[in-house]
């Protein structure tokens, strides 16, 4: 796998993922999730350059232009529901690009500290041919993102494949490079040294989810 982690260079990328961890400023939701949101763009512009493009001919109220436009059917999926900030980010920027959405829980059994990855909901467009990019904003065991891609293969094989996340545990990296081809590209905005526990991701930022769309009860 091709791991693009952004941290690795100094960028306004850092100003993000610093109030995104800041308690104090991640108290604010609709601030959290234009700040994914922001991520999500930056991820989506730097993808971006490594994608197909062709020459096309633009009509100007002067004369003709040429210029390189993507030629990739691109496919946006997301999971469910921490990943919808950033799949707007994305989707900002490919504006004309398909959608896929799909939910992918933890679901704990006897042992708070162990569970397994339930995906219930799917709604994809066909993949065959096309580029497939997956969204999961915290890449924390890396269970979700690899449950997430098997539960897409009935719908076709794509072309290329690419992981989109803000924050991953390194335990949850190496799971994905493990499980992904040489050629899947993981595109993250940084890497955190490891997980608690309970699978959380440290130092993290806590549970995005509950901090974009409020706590959630539990079942």
């Amino acid at each position: 796998m091709i791991i693009h982690n952004l941290s690795d260079q100094n960028s306004i990328l850092n100003n993000f993922i610093s109030e995104i961890r800041s308690t104090n400023i991640q108290k604010d939701s609709m601030r959290f999730r234009r700040n994914i949101e922001r991520i999500g763009e930056i991820l989506g512009y730097e993808l971006s350059k490594t994608l197909n493009f062709k020459s096309s001919e633009v009509i100007t109220p002067l004369e003709n232009c040429s210029i390189n436009l993507i030629e990739d059917n691109i496919v946006l999926c997301s999971i469910l529901r921490a990943g919808i900030p950033l799949h707007n980010g994305l989707l900002n920027y490919f504006d004309a690009a398909e959608n896929a959405f799909i939910s992918a829980y933890r679901h704990h059994k006897n042992n708070p500290e162990s569970f397994e990855i339930i995906v219930e909901y799917l709604a994809c467009p066909s993949l065959e041919g096309k580029t497939l990019v997956l969204a999961d904003p915290m890449l924390a065991t890396g269970q979700s993102i690899v449950a997430t891609y098997n539960a897409l293969k009935p719908f076709g094989k794509p072309k290329e494949v690419h992981l989109v996340s803000v924050i991953g545990a390194q335990e949850g990296v190496d799971f994905v490079n493990n499980s992904f081809t040489e050629n899947t590209h993981l595109w993250i905005a940084a890497i955190d040294k490891t997980l608690n526990e309970k699978g959380y991701i440290v130092p993290g930022l806590g549970d995005a989810g509950d901090l974009a769309f409020g706590e959630k009860l539990q079942h």
